[in-house]
């Protein structure tokens, strides 16, 4: 029984620190949710080395072509749609190489729609109408670890032959079954019992993060700790990039400037140009050989020059 299950989640059970929640004072309230917060990193912890292993397997495929796609329902769909939105201007990626399904279509960012969640079968059809392939991976993110239209991602997934990941808030949960890697973060009950967007969003979103930013430095999106493929796309943005390769190549701000004019905005061109201080063409070259990476295309760069 649906019902049953509930009941033994984690998640829906009461947090026994917030009882007389509704009688604390705001400065009560306030210290609880601090403390409560501070054991999500905890949990998370004790995943790593399965969070590490789906970030492989993500890094693999994404080498070969294959997108990263997220899918979940309400609150776990839209930190999906959060990341999925934040990796083109981070990282330089296209819309289409990260991207999130969320049940309900893109009207349920906004507007709760909740019977959604329960539709196994719209899962499949959301996927197949974004043309899911072997090369993808897909991520299904539930708290309660049994949403059906996660679980319908997932299995479908699996039987075309893409990597399928799940992420949950609780042990043994019923999506783990239908993921070739399961993460299972336990947060423990919420202040407000069973509502999943406090620790249970925030594990999630603590996971995503690592997810999509370290399979990007793993392609080649960073140098040191720089983003090196922001797209430049107003004058924030513009200065960041001159900023960066300032930094990247100990430049003057002048010539950073002038280096990033001539590479078009090419944060990754630019750093290769000074630091290896050989030509445009040069520098694309280098990166091109090097798939991008601007470490070793400096040394080919130098390499190529006799230094």
């Amino acid at each position: 029984m649906l019902v049953d299950t509930l009941q033994h989640l984690v998640t829906e059970q009461r947090n026994l620190r917030s009882l007389d929640l509704s009688e604390l004072s705001i400065e009560e309230i306030v210290f609880i949710m601090n403390e409560e917060d501070q054991t999500v990193a905890s949990s998370v912890s004790k995943v790593l080395p399965v969070i590490g292993q789906a970030i492989a397997a993500i890094v693999a495929r994404m080498k070969q072509g294959g997108r990263l796609i997220y899918t979940g329902a309400g609150t776990s769909g839209r930190i999906g749609v959060l990341d999925a939105s934040e990796c083109p201007p981070t990282f330089g990626v296209d819309y289409e190489t990260v991207i999130a399904v969320m049940a309900g279509g893109d009207d349920a960012f906004i507007k709760a729609a909740e019977g959604a969640e329960d539709d196994e079968a719209q899962a499949v059809l959301d996927l197949k109408s974004k043309g899911l392939a072997p090369s993808d991976v897909v991520v299904g993110l539930t708290a309660s670890g049994r949403t059906p239209y996660v679980k319908g991602a997932l299995q479908y997934a699996r039987q075309i032959g893409a990597e399928a990941i799940s992420i949950s808030c609780n042990l043994d949960s019923i999506v783990s079954e239908f993921a070739d890697h399961a993460i299972e973060v336990e947060v423990g009950p919420e202040i407000l019992t069973g509502s999943t967007r406090l620790k249970a969003a925030s594990a999630q979103k603590m996971i995503l993060n690592m997810i999509s930013t370290i399979s990007m430095i793993k392609l080649g999106k960073v140098y040191q700790n720089l983003m090196m493929d922001l797209h430049v796309s107003n004058m924030k943005l513009k200065e960041r990039a001159i900023r960066i390769v300032k930094t990247a190549t100990g430049a003057s701000y002048e010539e950073a400037e002038q280096a990033l004019t001539e590479a078009d905005n090419h944060v990754k061109t630019a750093v290769v140009m000074i630091n290896a201080s050989v030509s445009l063409e040069a520098a694309r070259h280098a990166l091109d050989e090097t798939e991008g990476f601007v470490t070793r295309a400096i040394e080919s760069a130098r390499s190529a020059l006799g230094k």
